[in-house]
């Protein structure tokens, strides 16, 4: 099993566990982590999400969803995935190249609300590998991960992702495309989902937004 910890990622998998997790990702482009984010940590996260203002995004023709506003929880989950061991595993489990950071957001996507999510590939802005995590309250209805070759109409992975704290980790390539199918029922889909990316570093992300901060206070 791998743990996202606030000390680091804990890793219980032995080496045959890597080689049998890297042969299940080469097969069909993903793997599920179960509880990657531990308990207590995704009741933390969930808490902060009740008190969160969510605001609508529009990703182009892709789709539309809820996307949450930086808060503690946000800023935890950050803490959490840009660790250099975690990247190190990362790269194990799927061979991508180097890693420098990862850049995601919390969206939220309501039965009945026009959200929607339609095929679309990743491969832009240095991203290797994507991943996402679910936060959901309960178990929610449809929302399932989709994934095929652009050419072609066969799904080549499905996969459902509805345990707390569980992920699933994706290739992410030129010729590969994925949705999340329409979520249906009255339960949401709360996830932190995003990109492992080749660059900028996580240094160099926290400078500039730090850089950001200091011009709009400037400006003030």
């Amino acid at each position: 099993m791998l743990r996202l910890t606030r000390s680091g990622p804990a890793l219980s998998w032995s080496d045959a566990d890597l080689r049998r997790q890297r042969a299940e990702f080469d097969r069909r482009h993903c793997i599920r982590l179960p509880s990657l984010l531990g308990a207590a940590d995704v009741a933390f996260v969930r808490r902060q999400i009740d008190a969160a203002v969510f605001a609508d995004k529009v990703h182009g023709a892709i789709g539309v969803e809820l996307c949450m506003v930086e808060n503690p929880a946000l800023n935890l989950l950050y803490f959490l995935v840009n660790d250099e061991r975690l990247f190190g595993i990362v790269r194990e489990l799927t061979g991508c190249p180097p890693i420098g950071a990862f850049i995601g957001r919390v969206y939220r996507m309501v039965p009945g609300s026009g959200h929607y999510d339609s095929w679309h590939s990743d491969a832009v802005d240095h991203r290797v590998i994507g991943m996402s995590v679910n936060l959901s309250d309960d178990v929610y209805a449809g929302g399932v991960f989709q994934l095929r070759r652009r050419d072609a109409d066969d799904i080549l992975t499905e996969a459902p992702n509805t345990g707390a704290g569980d992920a699933i980790v994706f290739r992410i390539a030129a010729d590969i495309v994925h949705r999340i199918t329409a979520v249906d029922g009255s339960v949401p889909k709360t996830a932190f989902a995003g990109w492992f990316v080749s660059e900028p570093s996580f240094l160099e992300l926290l400078a500039s937004k730090r850089a950001d901060s200091q011009s709009i206070l400037t400006a003030e």
